[in-house]
């Protein structure tokens, strides 16, 4: 309900400013508003204005003799009498508010037939950059990938909702000194890889990098090659260069599978991407007077960050050895994507999708950028943190022989079980599918099963991982989401097509206005995860939507209602479904129309 909660906010504003002429400017510099919010219980009404008591103050008057004055100018406010019943004061002071039900039902209507759904699209809408996945060359893509992958798909869906444009940027690790090792081994094992086109295929990566690892641990004349060969790739040398480029193909063939699975779509800039800007950092933190050299390294102390000896801790720019890091490559990063178009990506925000542990890295970085004057007035970057994946015993999650999990290890058991779960259910219920139906719908539960169960904890929180938990028919799982779609599709497909004209929608029942109000959060929850960054806030109320429509549907008929109630009530079993699609289309989960 923005569109309703805006129009009352303003009303609020210019009802006190009618009530408080003379203190109304002081009100407002010092920032006092209505404090315009959902009422915290359905007997309150809808909204509740909470101005009064922080008003007390400055007007010296009580909270309750402020509501009193607040009320009496809304009263006398057409726009506002139109849009609500009578208000009523409550407790010291709170200001409860109730939209007419005439409003409400115009409000249903006008879902019915928009795409959007109430959604608003950003009128200030300005570029996004969402840096998430972020996967290593060489290495496979395991469930510590999960999070990033799917958190930063479901926001880059929102943002890309509510207008912005979005740049889904993949900061793959593809440069650095491993490469020397990984080129080193490739040049001695399979040099004929070189010359010919696929001669040959490097398989396992993983195998590859622990093979050239174990060469660089134990022999030392593969190391001192290795460095030479960073050496070498640093400094364009065309053999190398097309080595490097092998290793990052053959990756890249790996992470686009399981991309396609999941159904994200990422453009790939690796670090390779800003090894240009590199000496340019370096170049610019000195011009702002901001670079220390500290036994030989070019670094930036932190302001406000010591280390355990009270000292400020630095951010190393450029080792003693002349050598860039991972801080640097972030400090060119920022400033290519705050740069106007064409030198850069005219970003307004940044968002950077890591797990916790990097929490410092970004807090420094962002510091750094900060004092260099490197972010743009009104522009913002912000570090979107998560927690580890963990096994059911609390710990962090591994296969039985104590290895990281593989991503495509995982997503293929999770659709080995939905298939299970599955073909049990059709043989209970002596339903007979072709092998297509239960391939598809085992895929399309299974995936999104992993996703849900990730996208519906709070990010910033470790989460146990359970395949029974998050494939079970009943909780705040994908299954029973997917479900609630699937009752709903059947409903409108036995009660016909649906031509609703405003005269016909009727609401009485109390569990119809429940769910009216219910489907009326939808722009509220999608504007507050554009701000607050939380997929979780989504998940919750589309699991409370299906939930509020099942006791509606179990308590008040539908099919069988009477002529003058059906179409109202089909009415909202099709916006129901239409809420629950597009929710779910915005965490990255398909819906079905059987299962």
């Amino acid at each position: 309900m923005l569109r309703i909660a805006d129009a009352l906010e303003t009303q609020l504003r210019d009802a006190l400013q009618r009530a408080f002429p003379e203190a109304w400017a002081e009100a407002v510099e010092a920032g006092l508003d209505p404090q315009l919010a959902p009422a915290s219980k359905p007997e309150f009404g809808d909204f509740q204005a909470n101005g009064a008591l922080p008003l007390a103050k400055p007007l010296k008057q009580a909270p309750r003799q402020i509501a009193t004055a607040i009320v009496e100018q809304l009263q006398a406010d057409a726009a506002f009498t139109d849009l609500c019943l009578e208000p009523q004061i409550a407790g010291p002071g709170f200001i409860n508010l109730t939209i007419r039900p005439e409003r409400l039902a115009a409000e249903v209507l006008a879902r019915l037939g928009d795409e959007r759904l109430g959604v608003p699209a950003v009128s200030n809408a300005a570029p996004v950059v969402v840096d998430f996945s972020s996967p290593n060359i060489a290495k496979e893509m395991h469930v510590g990938h999960l999070r990033s992958t799917i958190i930063g798909d479901s926001l880059a869906r929102v943002l890309e909702f509510r207008g912005h444009p979005v740049l889904r940027l993949n900061h793959v690790g593809d440069w650095g000194t491993q490469f020397g090792m990984l080129i080193t081994h490739l040049k001695q094992v399979a040099p004929e890889a070189l010359d010919t086109a696929d001669a040959i295929d490097l398989g396992d990566l993983v195998a590859f990098y622990r093979e050239a690892k174990k060469r660089f641990d134990d022999d030392e004349s593969f190391q001192t090659t290795s460095r030479e060969e960073v050496v070498k790739l640093q400094g364009g040398d065309p053999l190398s260069l097309k080595a490097w480029g092998l290793l990052c193909d053959q990756s890249r063939r790996e992470f686009q599978k399981i991309y396609d699975r999941l159904d994200i779509r990422l453009s790939e800039r690796g670090e390779s991407f800003y090894n240009p800007f590199l000496p340019a950092v370096v170049d610019g933190l000195k011009q702002t007077g901001l670079l220390v050299t500290d036994d030989g390294a070019e670094c930036v102390f932190l302001e406000g960050v010591s280390g355990k000896d009270g000292k400020p801790l630095p951010v190393i720019v450029q080792k003693s050895d002349g050598g860039f890091n991972y801080a640097t490559t972030d400090l060119a990063a920022i400033r290519y994507r705050f740069a106007e178009a064409p030198d850069g990506d005219a970003a307004r925000r940044v968002i950077y999708v890591t797990d916790s542990g990097q929490a410092n890295h970004f807090a420094g970085v962002f510091q750094v950028a900060a004092r260099a004057g490197w972010i743009p007035d009104g522009a913002r970057l912000e570090h979107v943190p998560f927690g580890l994946v963990q096994g059911e015993d609390g710990k962090k999650l591994k296969t039985r022989a104590g290895d990281t999990v593989r991503l495509r290890d995982l997503l293929d058991e999770a659709v080995e079980r939905a298939e299970a779960d599955l073909r049990s259910r059709l043989k209970e219920e002596e339903r007979s599918e072709p092998e297509a139906f239960i391939n598809h719908v085992a895929g399309t539960v299974g995936l999104a099963a992993v996703k849900y169960a990730d996208l519906s904890q709070n990010r910033i929180t470790n989460y146990q991982f359970s395949f029974d938990r998050m494939l079970a028919l009943q909780g705040n799982t994908a299954p029973y989401l997917l479900y609630a779609v699937v009752r709903i599709a059947g409903i409108a497909r036995k009660g016909g097509d649906l031509d609703v004209a405003a005269d016909q929608l009727q609401f009485s029942e109390p569990q119809e206005w429940a769910l009216v109000r219910e489907l009326l959060k939808f722009d509220a929850v999608i504007a507050e995860v554009e701000e607050e960054l939380l997929p979780n806030r989504l998940c919750s109320y589309l699991f409370e939507l299906s939930q509020v429509f099942n006791r509606f549907y179990d308590q008040v008929p539908v099919l069988k209602a009477d002529a003058d109630a059906l179409p109202s009530r089909l009415a909202l079993c099709r916006l129901t479904a239409d809420t629950l699609k597009a929710g779910l289309g915005l965490l990255g989960i398909a819906t079905l129309e059987r299962m």
